[in-house]
């Protein structure tokens, strides 16, 4: 983005906190890197991840496979042995599971270290040592990265060191996919600002959950306070970004990433973008069923560039709604004070 400076390593952190791989012991160390540039933090990541995996034994799992056997294997295909007349070589069609490493969670992790290796700005040092990897994951099939399927992609104790892996995977896939530019291609320079959105919005989540369990943070629906409930299916649903809660006080957050966090009304003047600032309330209003003004709500904006910023703190009809920004291009130790900070709102 041209007005949004974001300190590459502070990207590092959090993705950390969004794929929940705070205590990953293979890739500590990325902290104290130096990076210039974006691409060469994702490939140091894979790297070291995929290093660590390596020796540890690639994730494998049961495969289904279907082959003409010249012994029985797993269950005889009938129909298929005799379509392919296959016993007149003396062979059958035979359904059996594989247990094997080219499983959906490889083939991405390999697709993406080949798409940053030809199209990613990483140092020459880097790609040499993503090449070396590479053999390790031979018999993983290389698939089109744009068919990967991420939602179907599981994750339990055996494979929990890929978490983190493959959330840099789908980042580099949805953000940084190769653009056509004068006849070459090349990787965009920066993040998706959809690519960034769901990351920011992961990222605030988890950080409440790892540092304030107490809070209860999570990402429920609020449910429209009704009258009556015919209609209601037709409702659109309030799906909160972030929620927390203390004692018998809410806060909501809506995570916001924008390349323009203010908007100019007619006389030129900078206000806070009128739908966000329903949105939070709707969301607000909804949730304090009791009418005492228990639930708050803030709309967190990632900081832009822009002479003006959003800083807003208000009561509206009994419920205190805020405007505030997280300038991701400052060091980590600033922003996790201003989200400590954040949790004044919990207050009474």
């Amino acid at each position: 983005m041209t007005d949004r400076s974001i300190a590459i390593r502070n990207v590092y952190v959090m993705m950390a906190y969004a794929f929940r791989a705070i205590r990953s012991g293979g890739i500590e160390g990325v902290a104290s890197e130096r990076f210039d540039h974006l691409h060469d933090l994702l490939a140091e990541i894979l790297v070291r991840g995929v290093g660590s995996q390596v020796k540890r034994g690639l994730h494998r799992d049961y495969l289904h496979r279907s082959d003409e056997l010249a012994t029985v294997r797993g269950r005889i295909d009938v129909a298929r042995t005799v379509t392919r007349r296959s016993t007149k070589r003396g062979r059958l069609v035979c359904e059996f599971d594989e247990y094997e490493s080219d499983t959906p969670h490889n083939q991405a992790l390999k697709s993406v270290m080949v798409l940053l290796l030809r199209h990613g700005e990483v140092t020459a040092s880097r790609k040499d040592k993503l090449r070396r990897l590479l053999p390790y994951l031979e018999g993983v099939t290389l698939v089109a990265p744009t068919s990967i399927r991420w939602g179907d992609l599981t994750y339990h104790r055996a494979n929990a060191a890929y978490r983190l892996l493959l959330g840099v995977c789908e980042l580099i896939v949805r953000g940084l996919l190769p653009t056509q530019d004068s006849g070459s291609v090349k990787l965009t320079s920066w993040v998706s600002d959809d690519a960034m959105s769901s990351l920011y919005e992961r990222f605030l989540r988890e950080y409440y959950v790892v540092h304030h369990p107490e809070l209860s943070p999570g990402a429920p629906t609020v449910a429209w306070d009704l009258d009556e409930r015919d209609g209601s299916l037709q409702l659109p649903l309030m799906r909160t970004d972030v929620t927390l809660r203390r004692g018998e006080r809410t806060l909501i957050i809506d995570a916001k990433y924008y390349s323009q966090s203010m908007q100019t009304g007619a006389w030129g003047k900078a206000t806070v973008h009128s739908a966000n600032l329903y949105q939070v309330l709707a969301y607000v209003k909804n949730a304090d069923t009791r009418r005492d003004g228990s639930v708050s709500g803030l709309l967190l904006y990632a900081r832009t560039g822009a002479a003006e910023q959003p800083d807003l703190d208000v009561v509206v009809q009994g419920n205190r709604i805020g405007a505030k920004t997280l300038d991701l291009g400052r060091p980590w130790e600033h922003l996790s004070a201003r989200l400590e900070d954040v949790l004044r709102l919990l207050e009474n």
